[in-house]
């Protein structure tokens, strides 16, 4: 008898400007597919499929469709960027196939044929801000990359920090892969705000954070003590390459390292895949898990078709990395827990914070109040600030 094996597509970019955290989604996917061929669990395989667009946007949805069409496959892992993500979705839907997205984003999105594995806004920006703003002061300059990831957490923000009674003091942005950043330093040096939220993506947000960190060096007011870069998408092995320039700034995560609640199968998977076994971050652990419950819903219902499956990962919880989690099925989204970690120059982060269970999925911030507990301290700190 043949062996039955189920074809999985894993579309991320492993070059150009963002590939740091798409390459960790590729080890993730990879080892995930490694570790279940591996498992005695599963009556069949899976057979990876990766196709590499390189970063190039425009090459997302053809990539996608050869990938459906010629390979097979009912199920992609992948896309980082929003801006790859909308392109790939009219595709998967015309084409019956599920895209399953492990990477943080805005929010505002629904589809019946994408299953969002990583964060959306009320479980990463808000908790952050709940946590960052009492402790820092609510004065904030926002920067971001060109795109809908940079423009809509941005405007989330915005719209949360005027309810709240902040102030922005500013919101500047930069094209994809732009390391000429310089105007945005010598506009925090004058504007000073209370702390910067960072939504660069990939060579940007490092070249922001090598010049805010010697700027820092230069003047200790823009210590990360005083004045802290905030961020929603900064994991582990993108601090591992800024080193001391990043230590003291603050990331919102559903996973860190340092929480060792991972076993060691999926860092050994990475290290197979020709990655360092020691960086496995929340974009590889999304990407990790994301194919768990693929593999889980498989075994449940004897299928890979896509309807099958999706019934499957919303009928029953499939235990991960991240924990056990079910997709919602109002919005295909998961409930995950927000961990709030301070980075170190050793590439880990001590975890200051932890959201009390895990936060359920609000998309389209309908049941999330914009004017946030903290908004009457704020209110009250403005108020003498004028009165002096």
């Amino acid at each position: 008898m043949d062996e039955v094996s189920f074809p999985v597509g894993v579309l991320f970019s492993v070059s150009g400007a963002y590939e740091q955290p798409a390459r960790q989604g590729y080890f993730g996917a990879m080892a995930a597919i490694d570790d279940v061929n591996a498992s005695s669990k599963y009556p069949f395989t899976l057979e990876a499929m990766h196709a590499d667009p390189a970063g190039e946007t425009d090459r997302y949805a053809e990539l996608c469709r050869h990938l459906i069409r010629k390979g097979k496959t009912r199920h992609v892992v992948g896309c980082t960027t929003s801006w790859s993500r909308k392109e790939v979705i009219p595709v998967v839907e015309k084409l019956d196939a599920l895209l399953w997205y492990p990477c943080v984003y805005e929010g505002f999105e629904v589809s019946e044929n994408l299953v969002y594995v990583a964060a959306c806004a009320n479980q990463h920006l808000v908790p952050l801000l709940d946590y960052i703003v009492p402790k820092f002061g609510s004065r904030v300059m926002l920067v971001g990359s060109n795109y809908i990831w940079g423009w809509e957490t941005n405007r989330i923000a915005r719209d949360i920090l005027h309810c709240s009674g902040g102030e922005i003091l500013g919101e500047r942005y930069v094209a994809i892969g732009d390391e000429d950043i310089a105007h945005l330093v010598s506009e925090i040096r004058e504007k000073r705000p209370d702390f910067i939220l960072n939504n660069l993506i990939g060579q940007s947000s490092y070249a922001f954070l090598r010049a805010y960190g010697a700027l820092g060096a230069e003047d200790d007011a823009f210590n990360p003590a005083c004045r802290p870069v905030v961020s929603c998408n900064l994991c582990e092995n993108e601090v591992t390459l800024l080193g001391d320039v990043a230590a003291g700034n603050y990331t919102v995560s559903s996973y860190f390292r340092a929480l060792a609640s991972m076993n060691d199968g999926p860092a050994a998977g990475l290290a197979r895949n020709g990655g360092p076994a020691r960086i496995a971050d929340a974009f590889f652990v999304q990407a990790y898990a994301a194919v768990v419950m693929i593999a889980e819903a498989i075994r449940r219902c004897g299928s890979d078709r896509a309807d099958a499956v999706l019934h499957a990962v919303r009928s029953h919880f499939t235990q991960t990395p991240l924990g056990p989690i079910r997709v919602d099925p109002a919005t295909n989204h998961v409930s995950l827990n927000a961990h709030i970690g301070r980075a170190r120059a050793d590439g880990d982060f001590d975890v200051v914070h932890e959201s009390r269970g895990a936060i359920a999925p609000d998309p389209f911030l309908t049941s999330t109040p914009l004017k946030r507990p903290y908004a009457r301290t704020v209110e009250t700190k403005r108020t003498l600030r004028v009165v002096q």
